[in-house]
């Protein structure tokens, strides 16, 4: 019977139990949630000035490239020690000389040609002035007047092409010294001790030692970031020209060197909708440079990075690149702080920041934290920070 009993009231209890608890539920009060605010980095916008500049990259080459060529012939009787790969050459320094003894002849000679006409040019200049005066005393005819004047005129034509005659000779004994237009390195020597060398013959070719050249390409885009004249042909005069800084590795070490962007090439590259533009560098001495703390000659095929000084810009707004999102659009954060994305106007995007023309005004708040889920109107805590 025990054994009976005790579940039945077990149960009954529980149904006791249940029944209470239906008859008095607990109410519950509705409560909104706590929204906790995000904490993001804001900063306060303001407009500048900001030097614009343009960046790019090329080889060096030379300015000047001269293929020497011998203007007389003959065998090349000395050759300069300079005369190697990477030699230095100073202006009107001799380069080789030829054999000369053939033009030493050919000068002494048209020189003896010319002393000749010049003697039977000034007897018949003095005939002919003989003979003006015979004809006011009526002492001579006309027609010995007229054969002194042609003899006269024919004597001082003979003295002049003797003389041409003598300019040549001593050209061709002068020549036979082939001098350095420039000062040059010597790229490559085509002749040696010996050789017989003909009329125009090439013997070196010369690159110059004063000034190198630097061929970059820049986008057409780029080219409105410079404070050049458009279409302007020929040479950028000094003040237009605008000053580059070019990097480069060289044994290991960083170099920098200034130059000028000097023109720009007429052609538009087809294929990547570029033009090229030519920086110009003035080589320094490389005698007095140290390795340290000063410039070296800008080598001929280094590969250099250029940094282009372009236009000074008013009224932009300088933030860093990261702040873009959509393409235009930045995450702004008003008095209230609430957060809302805002369309901009990008003037222009750089490598770490970006230049913004409108959109904004100055003094407003910027989120710059990398946040990813971001609902329009949402609150944040600002923290601000200055960039």
């Amino acid at each position: 019977m025990k054994r009976v009993l005790t579940p039945i009231g077990i149960l009954v209890g529980c149904i006791f139990f249940a029944a209470i608890l239906l008859r008095t539920p607990t109410v519950v009060e509705e409560a909104s949630p706590e929204i906790i605010p995000v904490s993001v980095r804001v900063a306060q916008v303001r407009a500048e000035s900001v030097q614009l500049n343009v960046e790019s990259q090329g080889k060096v080459q030379a300015s000047r490239v001269a293929s020497i060529s011998a203007p007389v012939e003959g065998p090349v009787e000395w050759i300069s020690p300079a005369m190697e790969a990477g030699g230095f050459v100073a202006e009107g320094e001799t380069l080789l000389r030829l054999e000369s003894s053939n033009y030493e002849t050919a000068k002494a000679r048209s020189l003896a040609a010319m002393q000749q006409a010049q003697a039977e040019a000034t007897f018949a200049s003095n005939e002919l002035n003989r003979l003006d005066e015979l004809i006011e005393k009526r002492l001579a005819s006309d027609a010995q007047l007229q054969d002194a004047k042609r003899t006269a005129a024919v004597n001082a034509a003979k003295l002049a092409d003797a003389q041409a005659s003598f300019r040549q000779a001593e050209l061709d004994l002068e020549r036979a010294n082939i001098r350095a237009p420039f000062d040059a390195i010597i790229q490559s020597r085509d002749v040696e001790l010996g050789q017989y060398v003909n009329r125009a013959q090439t013997v070196a070719v010369l690159l110059g030692a004063d000034e190198v050249e630097v061929r970059v390409p820049l986008a057409i885009r780029q080219l409105g970031f410079l404070d050049v004249p458009l279409g302007m042909r020929g040479e950028l005069a000094g003040e237009l020209a605008p000053d580059v800084t070019l990097k480069g590795f060289y044994g290991g070490d960083e170099y920098t060197w200034s130059g000028k962007l000097v023109r720009t090439e007429a052609v538009i590259d087809a294929n990547s909708n570029t033009v090229q533009t030519i920086i110009r560098v003035q080589q320094p001495d490389a005698g007095t440079s140290s390795k340290k703390n000063a410039e070296i000659p800008l080598p001929i095929g280094l590969f250099v990075q250029a940094n282009i000084e372009g236009r000074l810009v008013d009224d932009l707004i300088a933030l860093p690149r990261s702040v873009i999102r959509n393409n235009n659009q930045v995450l702004v954060v008003d008095a209230e702080n609430k957060m809302y994305y805002r369309d901009v106007e990008i003037y222009r995007l750089e490598e770490e920041r970006v230049l913004i023309s409108g959109g904004i005004l100055p003094g407003e708040f910027i989120c710059i934290s990398p946040i990813q889920a971001v609902v329009n109107g949402m609150s944040v805590r600002s923290v601000i920070e200055v960039i």
